[in-house]
């Protein structure tokens, strides 16, 4: 899969240099979108652009063996690669600007036999569209909604047909630091045990304390506070979270992100995430990574929910063309 996708990307954007608007698939128009709001940036995300990557160490509780026979949870000590990012497209954005939540975290999973596995999570609670091109559509109204554009604004008419958008982007707190943040799995996605049986779960990666600050405050930070902070504070001590999975029950609805599941449904601890190096040459190694939420093992399934194959397709399209 890792490797189809990126021959896909390859193929995707050297022709969409040539092919007409309609020629292009879905996961293109949302990385043409992004860049209609950010601009490009050769060599940098389309999305996320600005992050940071470090190494650690990934360990699974017994519990987690239970729900699921995924090699990622056999209690071995399992290395990992990891990026924090600020969100949007800039690859200069202030640490504290409103346009660099949510922060996102991805964790890649280097097992013994070779192969690799991702987490792609972030900041939000739940996602602003149930749809990638919902997805696009607020892109473009973002794009065609300047400051000085009349109104109402094609963003003030998108946010009235969403309204789940708007609640999504209003829950968004800025971090103290990248350490202090909890990042949420706004996709579903689905645990197999030995024995077959299946269960639905969203990751949650959980801080060892949770800390945010007023937008005004993170406005008179440093530029890069997060990420000096957090380079400074692995280079004293290792960073820890815990990896965990809220439980869906029956009847949750694992096919639209935009809704959140009740807080009182089960939560299980998966395991220890130990950060314990920021990558000195961290600029050069982020432009050669690609985590993908559908790079998945035995033992962990997609579910019905269709933002994670158009997220695996905007990240290998943005991936193909920062490589070119």
């Amino acid at each position: 899969m890792f490797r189809s996708l990126l021959l896909a990307a390859g193929l995707l954007s050297s022709f969409s240099l040539l092919a007409p608007a309609e020629a292009q698939s879905l996961p293109e128009e949302i990385v043409n979108a992004l860049n209609k709001v950010w601009g490009v940036h050769p060599g940098f995300r389309a999305n996320h652009a600005k992050g940071i990557v470090g190494q650690g160490t990934f360990k699974a509780t017994p519990a987690a063996a239970e729900l699921s026979k995924a090699a990622i949870f056999s209690g071995d000590t399992i290395p990992v690669t990891i990026r924090f990012s600020d969100s949007g497209g800039l690859p200069n954005v202030p640490d504290g600007s409103p346009k660099a939540v949510p922060h996102g975290l991805s964790i890649k999973f280097h097992l013994k036999d070779g192969s690799e596995t991702d987490i792609v999570i972030n900041s939000l609670k739940f996602f602003p569209v149930a749809t990638g091109e919902d997805f696009r559509d607020l892109l473009l109204a973002v794009a065609a909604s300047p400051p000085d554009a009349p109104k109402p604004t094609k963003l003030d008419l998108f946010f009235k047909a969403h309204p789940r958008a708007p609640a999504a982007f209003a829950a968004l707190q800025q971090p103290d630091s990248l350490a202090d943040e909890q990042y949420n799995g706004v996709d579903a996605f689905v645990f197999v045990d030995k024995s077959g049986k299946k269960q639905a779960f969203r990751y949650i990666a959980a801080p060892e304390k949770l800390v945010h600050i007023s937008n005004e405050e993170a406005a008179k930070k440093q530029p890069n506070y997060l990420f000096d902070e957090i380079a400074v504070r692995v280079a004293k001590h290792p960073v820890v979270f815990h990896l965990e999975a809220q439980l869906a029950a029956p009847g949750d609805v694992t096919k639209d992100p935009t809704v959140p599941w009740p807080a009182d449904r089960k939560v299980v601890d998966l395991g220890v995430l130990t950060i314990d190096k920021i990558d000195a040459n961290s600029l050069e190694e982020q432009k050669k990574l690609l985590f993908l939420p559908g790079a998945l093992i035995s033992g962990i399934e997609e579910s019905d929910d269709p933002l994670v194959d158009v997220r695996d397709g905007a990240y290998a399209v943005s991936f193909g063309r920062r490589s070119q």
